[in-house]
């Protein structure tokens, strides 16, 4: 379990400076993140750029922030640091396991190292140790050099030194690698096994009706990928794991896109299942490589909101792609549900559509707008002047951004 209280990012490209929700250092004066969070603005303001904060992320936990910083035409680290920046990117995370938990911060800096080389800066998680107390840090690397602190409790005061708890001293020998995958798989540093847990539970979504399309070979899986290419097989192990839950997830699925009458599994004589989709006005049924793409991306999220154990942060970039409009609405609606308001999971979205966003209430929605330097700004919708009044009346916020009432 966990959630993103807040987020700062710090000269990584467009975003020179950008905060959402809370941070360590506001904590009492900003709201948290929603469950649900909508990121809208022109082409061209950081909207991919900040999706991308979320995948080079997850990009430095399975490689290397060198490897990283090349990856998904990135294009190095000379690409990725923002114009005429003095400073090093910085990305710091507000998080919480449950709602009775004490919030952790995650502090990243990445640079060059002497020669000229990505590399880890510096590293920090820190926590309270109790609910209004003082934090600790039980991770704290600079250059791979520093310390973490075993078990559930404990930590160092950074403006003391004062320790609590088992201290143990950490040298890592390559500063390419973050200090929390290498510290995250060993037991004893309970805390920062579960942060890895968290970053690692991140799903960005990138489906492609093309890659759904494909009949898969492999063996039944619990998650989509990237790009909804294994469809087939997440639901045949949906189907074999609890075959009655799975198919009142289809009955559910089968009413939420349009013209479909029926949704039904079959399988094929080499063991393998297939979906069959019975469309109105057609008495035979059409499979997943005959059906449209809006039809295909549709199945795809819903499915996704359907996953026995669902991952904790997916990002998606602009659902509307492929979509007939007024379908937008709906997707919004049943996503912000999925979110729900615990701490099990937690969606981001990019949109360019308006009726996407009227389903949505003004806190859920952060507007990127271009400051006079030409750097990505963000604030949530209901900090314009008239937003919430205007909700109130009647408006709805997809028509108001549409109308350039803010934004």
């Amino acid at each position: 379990m966990g959630k993103i209280l807040g987020i700062r990012v710090k000269n990584y490209g467009a975003l020179k400076d950008i905060k959402m929700g809370q941070t360590y250092a506001d904590k009492e004066g900003s709201e948290p993140l929603d469950n649900m969070v909508a990121i809208i603005g022109p082409s061209g303001n950081g909207k991919s750029s900040l999706a991308d904060v979320f995948g080079f992320i997850s990009d430095c936990l399975n490689t290397d922030v060198e490897t990283a910083c090349d990856a998904n035409n990135r294009g190095g680290y000379s690409q990725l640091i923002s114009q005429g920046a003095e400073d090093d990117m910085y990305f710091e995370i507000y998080y919480r396991e449950t709602r009775n938990s004490r919030p952790i911060t995650y502090e990243l800096t990445i640079g060059l190292d002497k020669n000229n080389r990505p590399c880890v800066k510096s590293e920090r998680l820190r926590q309270r140790v109790q609910k209004r107390g003082w934090p600790l840090s039980f991770l704290y690397l600079i250059d791979g050099k520093g310390f973490a602190f075993v078990g559930n409790e404990g930590g160092q005061d950074e403006n003391t030194g004062q320790v609590t708890g088992e201290k143990v001293e950490v040298e890592l020998n390559d500063t390419r690698k973050l200090g929390i995958v290498t510290l995250g798989t060993m037991t004893q540093y309970v805390r920062i096994e579960k942060f890895l847990g968290f970053l690692r539970s991140w799903f960005l979504c990138y489906f492609s009706p093309d890659s759904a399309r494909q009949m898969q070979t492999a063996a039944p899986t619990p998650y989509l990928n990237r790009t909804g290419s294994n469809l087939n097989n997440v639901a045949q192990y949906m189907y074999r794991e609890n075959s009655k839950k799975f198919m009142d997830v289809l009955l559910d699925i089968q009413t939420k896109i349009p013209n479909i009458t029926k949704i039904v599994p079959e399988k094929m004589p080499n063991g393998q299942m297939v979906l069959e989709f019975y469309q109105e006005g057609f008495d035979e049924p059409f499979y997943s490589n005959r059906m449209s793409d809006g039809t295909l991306k549709l199945f795809a999220y819903y499915m996704l909101m359907n996953e026995n154990n669902p991952r904790q942060l997916v990002f998606i970039e602009e659902p509307e792609n492929g979509l007939y409009h007024q379908y937008l609405s709906d997707l919004a609606i049943e996503l912000s549900k999925s979110a729900g308001t615990g701490f099990s999971k937690q969606i981001f979205v990019t949109t360019h559509s308006p009726f996407f966003v009227n389903a949505l209430r003004p806190e859920q929605i952060w507007v990127l707008e271009k400051d006079e330097k030409g750097f990505s700004a963000i604030k949530r919708a209901s900090e314009y002047d008239f937003v919430d009044g205007m909700i109130e009346e009647g408006a709805q916020l997809g028509d108001l951004w549409n109308s350039k009432f803010f934004g």
